[in-house]
């Protein structure tokens, strides 16, 4: 057990998870391999996985927690093209049968589609009213369009918002997350390694040398240095998942968010929401 898992966001229910999560995208090319990584991650704490209809992962999902389901927080999503009220129940339940479970610990609209939101929330109510469904959030939804999620029937069950965020792509940093702390609504960070793009960085392969770790490990501890977000990287090697969940002890110094800051300015103004 890794010593920083004592540290837990807690959603609205009460629920709580460790910061950082294992996420499944473009994940199955190595199968065995990737259920190893995935359960040695819930062993060391990672317990929250994420995965979505979209990612055909679903299945290895379900095949890696099988023998740890009450470990284990899984989160999935239907696609906006399925979130009509009766599309969103449906594609429920293929996620249910994919996943082998009788719930879904967390279940997002993956991102803004024709349908109205009224319609999509109103099926995630009724879902988690029927307990197939723990709790229900959003992705790729910036502070307006989360606005409106919050002025629906139920809207202020809303548990989550899963967006892009890492180093590269921060512009959430200026609206989107002070604003999810306010509403105490915990921001999920996809793709938090920037795709692997920032690993010879001067600057945090400087900071890594500090702390005698990795940038990998630098660039998750920074994005879970507040109290209100999770990460989750893909990690589809036992040894990328350690690698991943030794970031949980490392504290950044003032002098180390002074230099990230310097290498990687924080956004000035309202930019755009990336991501799907």
């Amino acid at each position: 057990m890794i010593s920083g898992m004592q540290r837990h966001i807690t959603f609205r229910d009460g629920q709580q998870v460790c910061p950082l999560g294992q996420g499944t995208y473009q994940m199955g090319r190595r199968r065995n391999e990737e259920i190893k990584a995935l359960r040695r991650g819930v062993d060391l704490g990672l317990t929250l996985i994420d995965t979505a209809e979209m990612y055909g992962t679903e299945d290895l999902v379900g095949e890696a927690v099988r023998d740890c389901r009450e470990q284990a927080f899984i989160v999935s999503k239907v696609l906006p093209s399925n979130a009509s009220y009766e599309g969103t129940k449906r594609a429920c339940e293929r996620s249910l049968r994919r996943l082998g479970t009788d719930y879904i610990d967390l279940y997002l609209l993956h991102w803004i589609g024709r349908y109205p939101f009224a319609e999509t929330v109103r099926a995630l109510v009724e879902l988690q009213q029927e307990g197939k469904i723990r709790q229900w959030g959003m992705s790729n939804l910036d502070v307006a369009d989360m606005e409106q999620i919050l002025s629906l029937p139920h809207g202020k069950d809303c548990a989550a918002n899963q967006v892009l965020y890492n180093l590269k792509d921060w512009g959430i940093e200026y609206d989107l997350i002070p604003w999810s702390e306010k509403q105490k609504i915990p921001v999920m960070a996809y793709t938090p390694l920037g795709e692997g793009r920032l690993r010879n960085h001067k600057t945090l392969t400087e900071i890594a040398c500090r702390h005698d770790a990795t940038p990998t490990q630098i660039m998750l501890a920074w994005v879970m240095r507040t109290q209100n977000i999770i990460a989750i990287p893909k990690a589809s090697s036992i040894a990328h998942v350690e690698e991943n969940a030794r970031s949980l002890d490392i504290s950044l110094t003032e002098e180390d968010l002074r230099d990230i800051d310097r290498a990687f300015p924080a956004p000035t103004h309202k930019i755009h929401l990336a991501g799907w």
